[in-house]
């Protein structure tokens, strides 16, 4: 990622983007009593809100974001939850997955940060039997929230097809409304390492 990309980001959260956004993502807070307790990641954070509940639901995680704005207010908010979380500022875009740490998880988040290239690198640091939870935009010509730019945007069953080293337990797109009321067109996994 270029400086100029991460200078947009922490402008960005340094305007309040997202300040308003400190609910899970719904298919996090539907799948939690089935997902495995122990280690897990998330993918591009942003201000933590994945995160944030993983912790306050007994997971050990780290947390990755480029932004260290919003890695900032992420841990403002563990420390007003009393919880802790591992925040580093790592830039996704390094080849080979090189950004990820080097731990086996039990479960994954990545949340509509789309990155093609890190799939592979996930399903390594997936522990045997460990989960990844994937929700992206999905290309769509309905009036939804979300990028504009079509490349920021996975095509029909781009999702399915690039967890096909995983067993899929859940596989959906289309629209859905977002807790905060917003319309958005998604796709979401939920996938186990073989094991």
């Amino acid at each position: 990622m270029s400086g100029a990309e991460r200078d947009k980001w922490n402008e960005r959260y340094r305007d309040g983007a997202y300040e308003t956004r400190a609910h899970p993502t719904a298919l996090l807070s539907e799948w939690l009593p089935r997902l495995p307790v122990g280690r897990a990641l998330d993918v591009a954070c942003g201000a933590g809100r994945n995160a944030l509940y993983l912790a306050a639901n007994g997971y050990g995680v780290d947390a990755l974001d480029v932004s260290d704005v919003a890695l900032a207010r992420a841990k403002r908010s563990a420390e007003e939850r009393g919880v802790d979380v591992d925040w580093i500022c790592a830039d996704l875009d390094e080849p080979r997955g090189a950004a990820l740490p080097r731990v086996d998880y039990d479960l994954i988040i990545w949340v509509r940060y789309i990155h093609r290239d890190l799939m592979p690198y996930l399903v390594e640091r997936l522990r045997p039997g460990g989960v990844l939870l994937c929700e992206q935009h999905l290309l769509t010509e309905a009036t939804v929230a979300g990028p504009r730019n079509p490349a920021f945007r996975l095509a029909p069953g781009e999702l399915e097809l690039m967890a096909r080293d995983l067993q899929v337990l859940h596989y959906n797109e289309g629209p859905i409304v977002d807790p905060d009321g917003r319309a958005v067109a998604l796709a979401q996994l939920v996938a186990t390492a073989p094991g």
